[in-house]
């Protein structure tokens, strides 16, 4: 029915039959495209036999959720030469998500949504729940997702693990009879010929717990972690940002007023009041550049600037090119050790309303690790989604209790750092906090921006 080579782990999971399957994946092992599969199949039968069936397929984002159709499911009727229509609408239940949707000549369909507690409900059909250990809620959709199961229709799971405090974990740990579950780490991927070079893969990655959990599939314990996965998960938003930049040392182009991210995209930046960490390195940890911008009552990441090894000039040269871009109301930096010396030059650059040094005494550590918490469970921020790096960096950092009983926060320092995103991220937090004066921005005739701060003060043109 298909000419389309599946891998021997691939076989196994798509042969099975059962009602309730959970299968563990190493990432980029084809686990969804797999799966994508086994639903176009279902639907494929389904009309030779003149019956109706329906697929939901529940992602983690829009984005991944398009993906699932695009690069799966279209792929494999493309393969069967099944002939389908398919569309990309709006689906409305207590919100409107964007919905993308296959539908085969007899009526049956497969639909590709975002997950959340509300599209879960929204069905009475077979569901595929895509990259599941991501989910937020977790729980809430597991909930919501049983009446729409209930009368005998199939149940998908798959992901690659995301510590232990959410239902995937339950699912996968479980010992009833009930559930089919697999595994397939990336070692019996290669095994089974996925064409990967594992040690190339290990160290170009440089990071044991994230190649532990992401590649050979252990649960990581999130009993000290400050910043849970759940956590994480329910602030990562497809809309975020666009991800982390590491500038190269040339020069970025900058056209009227859109920056360009390689692939033409436009910066999501809407305009609003925006608020900047900065966490300081010169040797070996990381020198980071973290944005917020306001919409409504929700800070949204808008750049991740990263850079190592650089000169103080250079750190210089990206905050201003920052403060440029962006309408920044506040700036929080390090200002421990050398930072000493930055802060000092980017007030008198950009003023001391505006710029605030941050010293990381242990009492400020506790105070800019609260802020962060709460903005994460009050889900007050948004991060971008499937950032591995900054998903890493924020579950790196620890809350210990030392031998006095004060709380300290430490990291492990790697190749990807000490917690500096994490930082960066937790001081800009802080600036939004305690914003400074409103300031007007308006376009100046040299093509600068002419800053004029309402209180009257420090009026200044920079061009």
């Amino acid at each position: 029915m298909s000419d389309v080579l599946f891998l021997p782990y691939q076989q196994q999971w798509i042969a099975n039959e059962s009602r309730f399957k959970v299968g563990m994946f190493a990432r980029q092992t084809g686990k969804t495209f797999g799966t994508a599969f086994e639903l176009a199949r279902d639907c494929q039968l389904a009309d030779i036999d003149g019956r109706r069936t329906r697929w939901v397929i529940l992602s983690r984002g829009e984005r991944q959720a398009k993906e699932a159709i695009e690069e799966g499911v279209k792929r494999h009727c493309q393969a069967m030469g099944a002939v389908i229509k398919s569309s990309e609408g709006e689906w409305r239940g207590e919100a409107s998500y964007r919905a993308m949707e296959v539908v085969f000549p007899n009526g049956s369909r497969i639909t590709a949504l975002p997950a959340n507690p509300d599209t879960a409900r929204g069905f009475s059909a077979n569901v595929f729940l895509d990259e599941f250990a991501f989910h937020a809620d977790s729980r809430k959709i597991w909930t919501a997702l049983f009446p729409v199961i209930s009368a005998g229709h199939k149940l998908r799971v798959v992901s690659t693990p995301n510590g232990k405090g959410n239902k995937f974990y339950e699912l996968m740990t479980g010992e009833d009879a009930l559930w089919y579950r697999q595994t397939c780490d990336i070692y019996q991927a290669v095994a089974d010929g996925l064409p990967r070079d594992i040690n190339e893969l290990k160290t170009a990655l440089n990071d044991d717990d994230a190649w532990t959990q992401e590649y050979e599939l252990k649960w990581l314990d999130e009993a000290s972690a400050w910043l849970s996965y759940d956590l994480i998960n329910a602030c990562e938003n497809d809309q975020a940002g666009l991800g982390e930049l590491s500038y190269g040392h040339g020069a970025l182009s900058y056209g009227h007023g859109a920056l360009s991210y390689g692939h033409g995209a436009p910066c999501p930046y809407q305009g609003g009041a925006c608020f900047v960490g900065v966490d300081i390195a010169a040797r070996n940890d990381l020198f980071v550049i973290y944005v917020l911008e306001s919409v409504g009552d929700v800070l949204w990441t808008r750049e991740i600037i990263v850079r190592k090894r650089i000169t103080f000039q250079e750190q210089d040269a990206l905050l201003d090119e920052v403060f440029r871009r962006y309408r920044v109301i506040r700036c929080c930096m390090d200002q421990t050790g050398m930072g000493e010396k930055p802060v000092e030059d980017a007030i008198r650059r950009h003023g001391s309303s505006r710029v605030e040094g941050v010293l990381f005494t242990g009492p400020n550590k506790l105070t800019l690790a609260t802020i962060g918490k709460e903005a994460f469970e009050d889900r007050t921020i948004r991060i971008p989604l499937g950032d591995m790096a900054l998903r890493a960096d924020l579950h790196k950092l620890q809350k210990i209790t030392g031998a006095t009983g004060q709380p300290r926060f430490v990291a492990e320092s790697d190749a990807n750092g000490h917690a500096d995103r994490t930082w960066a991220c937790f001081l800009a937090l802080n600036a939004a906090g305690r914003p400074g004066a409103p300031i007007e921005f308006k376009t100046a005739p040299s093509g600068g921006i002419r800053v004029g701060y309402n209180s009257g003060m420090n009026n200044y043109m920079k061009t």
